[in-house]
């Protein structure tokens, strides 16, 4: 059982991972490859593919085991790595970060799938707590390796090295783990994954591209929404009418599942913006080189492996719920210190408030995913865990691009109030111009009130959006308090020597 757990381990490693890299070296792509205005669409074209990958691999490796599509999934990632690797443009960049993403879609929902098949049930909470940290650890070094490979490689490099990570884990779970031919006949709800990514594309655009492209009521925005709200509601009437639908309403109905999903969604929605914008800020106003950004996010992404481990010690001692009210409210006050950064934050204050962020959200890479599965037998994990995973990936998608838009906004107001509307010294006049101040090489062929101004007005735009963040941070305490009473459950005595025996042949799936 070692080597399938290391197998899934390197897997949701090299996903995880991936993320926090390309946040690290965000700043020296945009500066390389220009597109400011259009960064956040690299993760979001991940996070989109992930998203509608999941419910359908979930369903899938319920169907026909997760075996197969757990290969499959790491397979494409590595794939998508290649690609990424190549891209010679922002645009290019966000194309193979989709194709990653569908990869990336099957790691996650299926790996905690398995996870639950093949762990005797006393053991879940600590294999769950070391799930959890894999997640933190990748956060925790993905930075680092990330700063290292942009300043003293090229950044290009950073996909390359998911391929023997993706290998590794490829062949210990293709030739270690041995699942039983018993799987559970299920329905694909083809239409309502359809329709909710088409959903959530034509919002995603609507929002990008309205205020900038064209005016927010002219026809192709209108469009856009209209077409979103029309899909959307499909997607509603699908579910109702599916055998199997991707976001079951009797699931719901489960007031554990319910409220542990919401909690996930709004966890997505309000963390992501930390992880993608501090480095930015570290760069543009700090001054920092990639180098710096990635220690930089040391503190948020150490705290949150900490927290991850507590959580799953603690579940089979307290409620989900009590875990998750202390969570979100560290959240909260996370989201709120964040909020006051300004060009003189130093290094110890972000610091401090990142620890405290950090604490805030990785109880909820544990718990939460605990919390989903619970009560569920074998031939619904994998729709618990992927409806779990789906609705935090659906989070952090809207989430990203909406904190996006409002630090965008946020910033072109600021650049106009810096420069008069118009191009000020130097012909910094535009969002593009940002990039400048992204590398410590161009910054220094930036005059110096030039570079004040921008400073001043990316640290202000950025300090803007993270007050908008502590939204779905209140609104994930309120999801919580709703969990109920519910805590991991531990067999007795007896029970655990004949689980014990088959877990080690793999388990039902």
């Amino acid at each position: 059982m070692g080597l399938i757990m290391a197998g899934l381990m390197l897997g949701i490693f090299a996903a995880s991972i991936d993320n926090t890299i390309v946040s690290t070296a965000m700043g020296t792509i945009v500066s390389d490859l220009g597109g400011y205005d259009q960064f956040v669409w690299v993760t979001s074209a991940y996070l989109v593919t992930e998203m509608a990958g999941m419910p359908i691999f979930g369903k899938l490796s319920d169907m026909y085991g997760r075996k197969r599509f757990f290969v499959f999934g790491i397979a494409l990632f590595i794939l998508g790595s290649v690609l990424c690797g190549t891209a010679s443009s922002i645009v290019e960049l966000s194309i193979y970060r989709a194709i990653q993403g569908i990869g990336g879609g099957a790691l996650m929902p299926i790996s905690f799938a398995i996870l639950f098949d093949v762990v005797p049930m006393e053991k879940r909470g600590s294999m769950s707590g070391v799930f959890g940290a894999v997640f933190g650890a990748s956060s925790l070094f993905g930075p680092l390796l990330g700063a290292y490979i942009v300043d003293h490689i090229h950044w290009n490099w950073i996909f390359y090295i998911n391929v023997p990570i993706g290998l590794a884990s490829l062949l210990l779970v293709l030739f270690y783990y041995k699942e039983s031919v018993e799987h559970a006949k299920q329905k694909i709800d083809w239409w309502g994954a359809v329709t909710l990514v088409g959903a959530v594309v034509c919002l995603m655009f609507a929002l990008e591209l309205g205020g900038t492209k064209y005016a927010w009521d002219s026809a192709p925005i209108v469009t856009l929404f209209a077409s979103s709200a029309i899909l959307f509601g499909i997607f509603l009437f699908a579910e109702t009418k599916a055998s199997e639908p991707i976001v079951s309403y009797s699931m719901f109905r489960q007031r554990l599942f319910g409220s542990s999903a919401l909690a996930s969604l709004f966890y997505g929605a309000g963390f992501i913006p930390f992880a993608m914008y501090i480095p930015i800020y570290v760069q543009g106003v700090h001054g920092g080189s990639a180098t710096n950004s990635g220690l930089i996010l040391l503190p948020l992404t150490l705290a949150s492996v900490v927290a991850a481990q507590i959580g799953g010690f603690l579940a089979a001692k307290t409620a989900y719920r009590n875990i998750m009210i202390g969570s979100a409210l560290i959240f909260i006050l996370g989201a709120f210190l964040l909020s006051t950064i300004t060009p003189d934050t130093s290094n110890a204050e972000l610091t401090a408030y990142m620890i405290i962020t950090g604490l805030g959200v990785g109880f909820s890479f544990s718990v939460l995913g605990m919390a989903g599965m619970h009560g569920f037998d074998a031939s619904k994990r994998g729709a618990a865990s992927s409806s779990m995973s789906f609705l935090r990936s659906l989070g952090m998608t809207v989430g990203l691009t909406v904190f996006g838009i409002v630090q965008r906004n946020a910033l072109a107001a600021e650049m106009a109030d810096a420069f008069g509307g118009g191009a000020g010294a130097g012909g910094v006049h535009s969002l593009a111009d940002i990039r400048q101040s992204l590398t410590p090489e161009k910054r220094a062929e930036l005059p110096s009130d030039v570079l004040n101004r921008i400073v001043d007005a990316l640290s202000s735009s950025i300090a803007h959006m993270f007050v908008w963040v502590i939204v779905p941070a209140i609104l994930a305490l309120l999801a919580v308090l709703f969990m109920g009473t519910a805590k991991l459950k531990l067999p007795a005595q007896g029970e655990r020597s004949k689980r014990a025996g088959a877990a080690e042949y793999g388990g039902g799936h």
